[in-house]
Parts: C-alpha cells; structure tokens; sequence
C-alpha cells in the first residue's frame, strides 16, 4: 500500500441569521431579542452579560425572520480589548445589521462610531451591509430629548434613525417591519434573473391534483 495523508483541518462555524445585532455593551441588544422572540439571554445592568450568541426567530405581519445578537463591541475590540470581535463572523452571513444604540448615552455619536469603526476595522465588507441604527431606551428619556438625539444622531449618519424602547416594546413593531423591508430588499438585490423568473414561476404554479 502507500502512505496515508494526514492533514489537519480547522472549522469554524458561523451562526446563520436574517439580522445580526450590533452596538456597544449594555446598549440594550439582549433586551430587544427577549421582546421580540422566545429567545432567553441573559440580561443584566452591567457590562459583558451575552458571552456567547444567541438566536431568536421574531415575527411581524406574519412573517418571520431569525434574529443574532452577539457581545457587545467596545473601543480596541479589534486589537482584543474586552471579549473583542472573535463573534463578529456570526453576523457575516446575516442579510441586514442592526445598530442599538444607547439613548441615555450622554455621547450616542461616539458612541456610534465606536462600533462602525470597529466593524470597519474587523472586516470592510461587512461594514458595507445593509444597516439599520435604532436610538434604544427611548421609556427613560424625555419628548425633548428623543427628538434632539434622534435629529443628532439622524444629522450624522445621513438618514433616518427610529427610536424604540425594547423595556416598554414602544417602537418595536416599527422597528421589526423595517427590518423585515431591508430583509426582502436584500434578498432580492442578491438573486440574479434567473433565480428571481423561477420564484415568480413558482409563484404562478396553480395546484392541480
């Protein structure tokens, strides 16, 4: 006979998820996956509680949609401060980003670009998704100040920022349907014409016994 191979082989796997959740520690992330599914992460008012992923599936309008939040990112995550971004290839696979961002932040602008910066420094693809950025813990600020932060934070990314609470479920219905919009655009941006011809077909299949 003759020798036999012997290689060594590393797998690496990858959660596979519609939205994958992003935002800086106690941003709110865990909370929002509780409200919307049947998932239960830990939740609690200090730093690090989601140590590993968690998966939800959510539903709105009745469609549903499977939803990943990971650990929250801090400043230097890329260079391996904090749990760094060892989990951020469980959101690489994921069709649209959602961005928490902390409302009662004294700083949501740094706050943001903390984040982005650091997803851009992990990886410049997936920077490029499809994101959503969401101004959370509206139950605990003011009219006044919801409107001033969302203009703020709207003025600086360049487009629209919605508002939720995911204590009170306030916002949250808007929240889901707008990712459920970002889902199918996506997904139809990526299928070629081929593909999308034979999901019409099939949509257009009448059932004959």
């Amino acid at each position: 006979g003759i020798s036999g191979l012997e290689i060594i082989i590393i797998l690496k796997l990858k959660l596979i998820a519609d939205v994958g959740l992003l935002g800086l520690p106690n941003a709110g992330k865990s909370t929002f996956l509780a409200s919307t599914s049947n998932a239960k992460p830990k939740i609690a008012d200090y730093p690090f509680t989601t140590l590993y992923p968690n998966l939800g599936v959510v539903e709105v309008d009745g469609s549903e949609f499977v939803i990943a939040d990971i650990p929250g990112l801090i400043k230097g995550a890329s260079s391996g401060k904090g749990i760094g971004d060892k989990f951020l290839s469980h959101v690489e696979r994921s069709s649209v980003l959602l961005h928490i961002v902390d409302g009662t932040s004294e700083n949501i602008v740094e706050d943001y670009n903390v984040v982005l910066q650091e997803l851009k420094l992990y990886s410049p693809v997936l920077s490029l998704k499809p994101r959503l950025t969401i101004l959370n813990k509206v139950d605990a600020l003011s009219s006044d100040e919801i409107r001033e932060k969302v203009k703020t934070l709207s003025e600086e990314i360049g487009v629209n920022v919605l508002c939720m609470s995911g204590v009170s479920k306030k916002g949250i219905t808007a929240v889901l349907r707008q990712l459920k919009i970002a889902i199918d655009k996506n997904l139809n941006n990526s299928l070629d014409d081929k593909e999308k011809k034979s999901i019409i077909d099939l949509d257009n299949d009448k059932w004959e016994p």
